[in-house]
């Protein structure tokens, strides 16, 4: 049988099938062409600084036309490129190599591109390259996700603030607790977010141009009175990126260690709410709206599962479990190289694609959703035993003698109380009047402590 053409239905990946539509925004930075034109795009960059340098001698300066050809080499560079670049690759088995080669062959005819092509991947080894262009990629990358999660969060803010007064059932350990709002629990969410989103947006991206072992050992056999050092870290930095002036072949990845783990964490916590709206869904708290045409349920007319939560959260797994393989993996490296991490580096497309759809998945989940009031009441009038703790809690403020114990055999496993039965043992109490007015007029729905107050301020 013929091996089958490669498609969206016969890709192995269902981030290039099934999901492909979705992740058009991550395919220019994250694919192997995009992974090539960066690669491009950094050997030109280096080029074109060793042509400024008057210190380096037999490359340049080169005139304003050179290096226009040089900028639109790597401006205009298309998909025909990147197959070319993979023939030369074919022939070389060396991937980076590929890139010089196929440089080489876009100057050739340029009289002074041509004289200066012994210049092309000056004195680098091909992690100087690859270093470089993942961090571009990545650096645009987390870029596409930090405005989706942008979104989200402000749809979350959104909803803290429409059901901030919103009062709620509050569940610890699945079991009826002190109220809260709905909006407040939202707005929990919010702050996890954002203070998660800061760290992952904000994490700085490493690079080096240093050699084979990172010591300039070619520069300086080459070049030995040019302050190497100081170009690189120039060169690094002009990229938007960190320099580090410590390495061994490899940029040793620690940063984007901390970046990978940072996005897990993001994940981590849209996790926690795709499961608590699936929870809320499930208890009534929320109705989702029908969409026209959809199917619930092969067999059930009725359903409308909480699909967009559950996908969220089963690609926010995947994803996470990739994200920190890398984390734990990149940093890794025998003696002064391996090429483990080669192969590792090129699934970043996969975890951010994974990462990408789940934040789709849940923005469309939470455009579905309306709130039921009417729901919410109903759990609150039916748990009145949950005033218990801010009754006991005015009998120790009094002094009153064991007013744990006296809730606990009032209200513990009777499977709720009566509201006129908790009001009785209320009057009861020798207290101040105004206290005993207080709490009598306490209903599950009143007691919501700052809630409301917390969610409006998110």
């Amino acid at each position: 049988m013929p091996p089958a053409p490669l498609t969206a239905l016969t890709a192995l990946s269902p981030l290039d099938g099934r999901y492909a539509r979705q992740l058009e925004s991550l395919r220019r930075d994250l694919s192997e062409f995009g992974l090539i034109r960066h690669r491009v795009a950094v050997e030109i960059a280096w080029l074109l600084t060793l042509a400024e340098r008057a210190d380096i001698e037999g490359i340049g300066p080169f005139s304003t036309a050179a290096r226009a050809t040089l900028v639109a080499i790597a401006e205009a560079f298309a998909e025909s490129d990147a197959e070319r670049v993979k023939a030369i690759e074919a022939q070389t088995n060396h991937d980076v190599k590929a890139i010089e080669y196929w440089l080489t062959e876009k100057v050739a005819g340029n009289g002074e591109l041509e004289r200066a092509a012994g210049f092309i991947h000056f004195a680098c080894t091909s992690e100087d390259i690859n270093n470089l262009a993942y961090a571009r990629m990545v650096r645009n990358a987390r870029g596409v996700l930090a405005a989706q999660l942008e979104a989200l969060q402000a749809r979350l803010v959104e909803l803290a603030h429409a059901h901030a007064d919103l009062p709620m059932l509050a569940r610890t350990h699945g079991q009826p607790a002190t109220p809260t709002t709905l909006g407040k629990e939202i707005a929990n969410f919010v702050y996890r977010l954002r203070e998660a989103r800061t760290r992952f947006e904000t994490i700085p991206i490493r690079g080096k141009i240093n050699g084979a072992t990172g010591n300039y050992n070619a520069h300086l056999a080459a070049y030995p009175a040019v302050d190497w050092e100081a170009l690189a870290r120039g060169f690094v930095e002009a990229m938007g990126l960190e320099f580090n002036p410590y390495t061994i072949q490899i940029e040793p990845h620690d940063g984007l260690a901390e970046l990978f783990d940072a996005l897990a964490r993001v994940n981590t916590i849209l996790i926690d709410l795709d499961r608590d709206m699936w929870g809320y869904i499930a208890l009534g708290y929320f109705r989702q709206h029908a969409v026209a045409g959809e199917v619930g349920s092969s067999t059930m007319p009725h359903k409308v599962n909480p699909i967009d939560f559950e996908n969220s959260e089963g690609n926010l797994g995947v994803a996470n479990a990739l994200l920190r393989h890398l984390a734990e993996k990149l940093p890794v490296s025998r003696w002064q190289r391996d090429l483990t991490d080669s192969t590792v580096l090129r699934n970043v497309g996969v975890a951010f694609g994974h990462s990408l759809l789940g934040y789709v998945s849940l923005a469309r989940g939470l455009a579905k959703i309306e709130a039921d009031p009417v729901r919410l009441a109903e759990d609150l009038d039916d748990n009145w035993d949950v005033l218990a703790e801010a009754v006991q809690t005015v009998m120790r403020r009094h002094g009153m003698p064991n007013p744990y114990e006296q809730l606990k055999a009032l209200t513990r496993g009777m499977g709720g109380i009566a509201p006129e039965a908790l009001r009785d043992f209320i009057r009861g109490l020798d207290l101040p009047e105004a206290e005993r007015a207080q709490l009598l007029a306490l209903t599950p729905a009143t007691y919501l402590g700052k809630a409301a107050e917390l969610a409006r301020r998110i």
